[in-house]
C-alpha cells in the first residue's frame, strides 16, 4: 500500500495565519481520531541533522562488542544503556534489535518509605567511553523533539475544544522524555521475523524518525496491516494509551510492529517518547459534544492493563520488557 495510507501533516502551518492553524488542528484532529499515526513534516528538523544522528548511530553500533557491553542495561538500575539483540521482549517474545536507551539526565531519587516504585526509572543515562559525541547530540535531540512535542499536544488540545495549556501541568518541571536508538539487523527465514512485536505505545505521543529508504513499521489499520515506509525528512508520528484514556478513545492508540529487514540489510531507527512527569496523570478533555459522540471508548486488555499514573504505566512496560533488569536490581518489582 503506499504512504498515502498515512496522512501527511505540516507543522508549519502552525506559523501561519489563523486559516492555516485551524487547517493544522483539523488534520491533526481527523489523523488521530481516524488512523492514530501520520507523518510531520515542517517541524524544523534539518536534512543535515537527520544524517549526522543516523550517522552517529552507525558509529555506536560499530563499537566493539565489549564497548557497547560496559554500558549493558544490566548495570543500570534505571533501564538505560545498551541492550543486546534479542535481549528485549514485546509480549514474551524476543525483539530481533540492538538499541540504546536514554532519558533525562538526573541524579537518581533514593528508595524509601512512600516513594514509588516508578522512580526507579529516573536517574543517570549510560553512555560510551569512546563516543563521547552521542551524550552531546542525544540530549540535545531530546530537547530538540521535547519542543515539537509540546507544540503537538497545544494543537490537540484546541483541536479538541480545550484550551492549549491544558497538558501542560502534568509535565511541569521535571517530565520523563526517553529516546532510543535502534539497529535491526537483516535477519534470514521464509517467514517475516520480529523486529518489534505488535503492541501500542504505552505513553502520550511518540515521533519517530526512520533512515531514508527503509521499511519495515506497519501499522493496523481497519484490521490489516499496513506499510508504513519512511519518508524523507518526515517523523512518524503516534499516540499512545494515555491520550485515548484521556480523550474516552475519540483519539486512537494504534498497534503496529516491525518486521526485521531481510539478511544483509540493516535498518536505523530513533523513536523519542514525549513523557509527562512520572507522578503525573494526562488531565481527561471535555469533548464537544460533536465528537464525544464519536469517542469509542478506551480499548481495555485485561492482561495489560493501562494505569493513570504515567509512571506505574511505564514501569510495567520495562519490567515486562526488561526481565533481567528487574532480576539484577529489582526482584521485588516480579513479585508484584
Amino acid at each position: 500500500m503506499s504512504i498515502a495510507a498515512l496522512p501527511i501533516i505540516d507543522l508549519s502551518l502552525l506559523d501561519g495565519d489563523a486559516d492555516d492553524q485551524a487547517r493544522f488542528r483539523d488534520e491533526l484532529r481527523r489523523a488521530t481520531h481516524e488512523v492514530g499515526f501520520f507523518y510531520l513534516v515542517g517541524h524544523g528538523v534539518s536534512e543535515q541533522q537527520f544524517a549526522e544522528m543516523i550517522e552517529l548511530s552507525r558509529r555506536f553500533f560499530a563499537l566493539p562488542e565489549e564497548e557497547k557491553l560496559a554500558i549493558e542495561n544490566t548495570l543500570s538500575p534505571h533501564f538505560r544503556g545498551y541492550t543486546r539483540v534479542g535481549g528485549e521482549l514485546t509480549l514474551g517474545k524476543q525483539d530481533w534489535r540492538e538499541q540504546i536507551d536514554i532519558g533525562a539526565e538526573r541524579e537518581a531519587v533514593p528508595a524509601g518509605d512512600g516513594v514509588e516504585d516508578y522512580w526507579v526509572l529516573d536517574g543517570p543515562n549510560l553512555w560510551p567511553e569512546n563516543l563521547p559525541e552521542l551524550k552531546t547530540a542525544a540530549l540535545a535531540w531530546i530537547d530538540r523533539l521535547n519542543g515539537i512535542g509540546a507544540r503537538l499536544l497545544s494543537a490537540w488540545a484546541e483541536a479538541l475544544g480545550a484550551p492549549a495549556d491544558h497538558f501542560d501541568a502534568a509535565f511541569g518541571e521535571r517530565p520523563s522524555p526517553n529516546m532510543k536508538i535502534v539497529r535491526y539487523p537483516g535477519k534470514s527465514g521464509p517467514q517475516p521475523e520480529q523486529g518489534v512485536g505488535a503492541h501500542k505505545d504505552l505513553g502520550v505521543l511518540t515521533l519517530l524518525y526512520v533512515e531514508e529508504g527503509k521499511g519495515g513499521l506497519q501499522v493496523e489499520k481497519d484490521g490489516e496491516w499496513i506499510d508504513a515506509p519512511s519518508v524523507p525528512g518526515a517523523f512518524v508520528v503516534n499516540i499512545g494509551e494515555l491520550l485515548e484514556v484521556a480523550t474516552d478513545g475519540y483519539l486512537k492508540a494504534t498497534l503496529h510492529r516491525v518486521i526485521s529487514p531481510a539478511e544483509g540489510d540493516e535498518r536505523i531507527s530513533i523513536p523519542y517518547f514525549h513523557g509527562p512527569a512520572l507522578d503525573a496523570e494526562i488531565p481527561h478533555i471535555e469533548l464537544p459534544a460533536e465528537l464525544a459522540a464519536e469517542a469509542r471508548g478506551v480499548t481495555l486488555d485485561p492482561t495489560n492493563p493501562i494505569h493513570a499514573v504515567f509512571g506505574r504505566n511505564w514501569l510495567k512496560s520495562r519490567v515486562r520488557a526488561h526481565p533481567n533488569v528487574v532480576e539484577a536490581h529489582h526482584p521485588h518489582l516480579a513479585a508484584k
